[in-house]
């Protein structure tokens, strides 16, 4: 019995990577035409949500959405979700329809094809590097200037320990939304880790779950004020998971 889910398991993941793959590959030439200059990115934008709803779909994951407020078209936000999985990028792609710039690690850009043109559409961030991390603030600040939302994941890692329900949030989201004045998203991912960790041998298709909270206002705060609304979406996104994981 234990062969055959072992055997399940490496399917599914050989299915995972090789769709991401393949799928990238199969338009790289518009991807390269796309992701040549800011001025497209939008057109880029509308081509990677496609994508990640084409990966959900082949996985078999069905995304389910609660809304606590509307994120209104053509403005900027900065969405915050928590981050467990590979699949993180897929769902928040899928979830918000307005175009936003990830910021995010720079090891992703190793990863073959997908790295290419991560790195190419991404803020990257090498998070031991002090010059790396201002350079971060000065091109998210451009970016939003643009008129684009931001997503960051405010745990800045994903932990491998199972008993860690949300990592210890780090500055760079809250900061940026104070100095810009724009509402903060916090975005609750229930079922990732356990639909698609990091963890090989572990998985299976079925529903992700999607929350988008109340948004945190930003308007009239200062730089004095970060550790407060820090806190404050810490504690919504930590109270719905520990609540989520007691109806278990």
């Amino acid at each position: 019995m234990k062969f055959f889910k072992y055997l399940f398991y490496i399917i599914w993941r050989c299915w995972f990577y090789g769709w991401v793959l393949l799928s990238i590959v199969a338009i790289f030439p518009i991807l390269i035409v796309v992701t040549s200059t800011e001025n497209l990115y939008l057109v880029f934008f509308k081509i990677a949500r496609a994508w990640a709803k084409t990966i959900l779909f082949v996985m078999g994951f069905k995304v389910k959405i609660t809304e606590e407020q509307h994120i209104e078209n053509n403005k900027s936000y900065m969405f915050c979700p928590n981050h467990t999985s590979m699949v993180d990028i897929m769902l928040m792609l899928a979830v918000a329809k307005n175009p936003f710039v990830f910021v995010g690690k720079i090891e992703l850009a190793k990863i073959p094809v997908f790295g290419f043109f991560y790195k190419r559409t991404c803020i990257l961030v090498d998070r031991n590097n002090f010059k790396s991390r201002k350079a971060v603030f000065d091109e998210a600040r451009r970016r939003l200037s643009d008129g684009l939302s931001v997503c960051i994941f405010p745990e800045g890692l994903i932990s491998d320990d199972k008993s860690i329900i949300l990592s210890e949030f780090k500055n760079g989201a809250f900061r940026l939304a104070i100095e810009h004045q724009i509402p903060i998203v916090p975005l609750t991912f229930y079922d990732c880790k356990k639909r698609f960790s990091y963890t090989f041998f572990s998985g299976g298709p079925g529903k992700l779950r999607v929350k988008i909270h109340n948004f945190i206002n930003t308007e009239g705060l200062t730089l004095k004020n970060i550790n407060t609304i820090k806190k404050q979406t810490f504690n919504i996104m930590y109270n719905e998971l520990s609540s989520d994981l007691k109806q278990q």
